[in-house]
């Protein structure tokens, strides 16, 4: 339960006013706001080449240009197709909890977060189907099982926090990247726009719950929440190997690059950019320790 906590905060309460106001001000209706060409070309970068997965590593060296080209298409149908999923995710349990106890303070957001989720699920699904002819598959291991019922809001905000900096990351980037096609920017520019509300009032949430949580749990409890969550994080970043993208490129064995990959010296670096400010917050606020 969090409305005590969220009750009493007046700053929280004006982050919320400032944060549905603006979606109102903001709001589009993306199904007459995008352009969808019939195709999109294949000898082009479809994925900022410093996001993909063999940026910087020995891999991509041995590769040709149409090699890394076909690799960052597929890579961005699995991104979309990652967005696909964790929004589906979120939207179940955020739906689960509007005007629920707890959480009647949020639940005027809720609505618009919904809503927005919901245009944002369409947008990428669209481009997944045009442009790649499906949507792949979620990856083992999302519905991680959750140590306590008691701290179940916690883990599932945080959890849809971490996603929704890891899209932010990769949108804010390809919004601005002059080698991508202009329909690839627009949709991550509306997206980053969205999402910047969506992480700030994520933030506040989940400060929220923790403090709750932090009173009534035990250290041993703590732990498990920080261990939890640095397996999500890591779950969630190694959901970006995907072997199926890997076989659509052409590359004679997925599993074998998937294995380098993740291996290779570059990964380390590039998670923590991804992550960097995420970290930064959950550790600032105790959540990992």
């Amino acid at each position: 339960m969090v409305s005590n906590v969220i009750d009493r905060d007046d700053r929280f309460l004006g982050i919320l006013d400032r944060l549905t106001t603006k979606s109102i001000e903001d709001y589009y209706n993306p199904y007459k706001l995008f352009e969808w060409p019939d195709s999109l070309p294949e000898e082009m970068w479809w994925m900022s080449p410093e996001l993909t997965t063999t940026h910087g590593t020995e891999a991509a060296r041995r590769l040709s240009e149409k090699q890394l080209h076909a690799l960052s298409r597929y890579e961005s149908v699995n991104f979309y197709s990652l967005n696909v999923h964790g929004i589906r995710e979120l939207l179940i349990e955020v739906t689960r909890r509007i005007h629920t106890t707890g959480f009647e303070t949020p639940s005027e957001f809720f609505h618009h977060f919904i809503g927005e989720e919901n245009e944002h699920m369409w947008f990428f699904a669209e481009f997944c189907l045009r442009y790649g002819g499906k949507i792949y598959r979620q990856p083992a291991g999302a519905a991680a099982e959750i140590p306590r019922s008691s701290v179940e809001s916690l883990l599932v905000f945080a959890r849809i926090l971490i996603f929704e900096e890891l899209v932010d990351h990769f949108n804010s980037r390809m919004a601005l990247d002059e080698r991508l096609h202009r329909t690839i920017r627009a949709l991550n520019r509306i997206h980053h726009q969205d999402e910047s509300r969506h992480i700030a009032f994520g933030r506040e949430l989940v400060s929220a719950l923790f403090d709750e949580v932090r009173r009534t749990s035990t250290e041993q409890e703590l732990t498990e929440i920080s261990d939890y969550l640095k397996r999500y994080l890591a779950y969630s970043f190694e959901s970006l190997y995907n072997p199926q993208v890997y076989r659509d490129a052409g590359i004679e064995d997925p599993l074998a690059l998937r294995r380098e990959l993740l291996a290779s010296p570059a990964r380390a670096g590039f998670e923590a950019g991804v992550f960097r400010k995420t970290t930064r917050f959950l550790q600032k606020t105790g959540i990992i320790r």
